[in-house]
């Protein structure tokens, strides 16, 4: 974990590169103070380690669907889930799935630049664009539905949910249904061979993104405030800060 530390103004809120992405609009949503923090005065919160191995799954899937987007053939997954879709063809795929580029649209009530990457877009026969995003993770069992108590799968919910909000924003005709392509690291094998075994799973997901463009509006006059938001009472950061200034005080 690196130390906190804070950016350039460019990079803040008000400044020439700085975007409302999908993963600050989450963190808007699970603690306004670290949100303002961030973005209005460049306090990031510490870095996590990367998750290599969920980077490594990534690029392994993204090739396998662009084998499949090039001959406009199925992948095997979604033969074997009954999908009606394949891989979609899109002039601007490569830039969305790029980070910190991705899917981007102004919005006109609030002058904010709201962006998000996407690992994939799929395409039914009604010509419905399918937001589908990639998962890894090890478990003693195959993770096979999203789990309404946890906090991570929320927030994937969102994730997808502003995904979909972007592409239609950007004129695309885009399905309530999305997918989220599941890989789940094996524990069981006999031996390890230097290779890791996923079992791999497709789960859908109805998304509803009417909730997206008040969480702009929101998360804008947050920043627009002269104000730090309180502490959240769930936010480990925050409880961490508040018992650090108590115990030095």
């Amino acid at each position: 974990m690196t130390l906190i530390k804070t950016r350039s103004e460019n990079w803040n809120f008000g400044g020439s590169k700085w975007k409302l992405s999908r993963s600050k609009l989450d963190m808007f949503l699970s603690c306004p103070r670290c949100f303002y923090l961030d973005n209005k005065l460049g306090i990031k919160r510490p870095d996590t380690p990367p998750f290599l191995i969920n980077s490594a799954v990534d690029a392994q899937l993204k090739r396998e669907f662009d084998f499949h987007r090039a001959n406009g053939s199925k992948h095997a997954l979604q033969e074997e889930y009954g999908i009606d879709a394949i891989p979609a063809k899109h002039e601007k795929i490569d830039e969305w799935r790029e980070n910190f580029v991705g899917v981007q649209f102004v919005d006109k009530k609030t002058g904010m630049t709201i962006a998000g990457a996407i690992d994939d877009l799929w395409i039914n026969s009604e010509g419905e664009y399918i937001v589908v995003d990639y998962k890894a993770t090890a478990k003693d069992k195959p993770i096979t539905e999203l789990d309404p108590e946890s906090s991570f799968h929320d927030s994937y919910k969102k994730q997808m949910e502003v995904y979909q909000w972007l592409l239609r924003k950007n004129g695309l005709k885009v399905s309530n249904i999305g997918y989220f392509v599941y890989c789940t690291g094996k524990r069981d094998q006999k031996s390890f061979d230097g290779v890791i075994e996923f079992n791999i799973k497709l789960i859908p997901y109805k998304g509803d993104d009417s909730w997206v463009e008040r969480a702009i509006t929101d998360a804008h006059k947050c920043l627009n405030n002269d104000q730090i938001p309180p502490c959240t009472p769930t936010c480990d950061y925050c409880a961490y800060t508040t018992a650090t200034n108590e115990a030095i005080k």
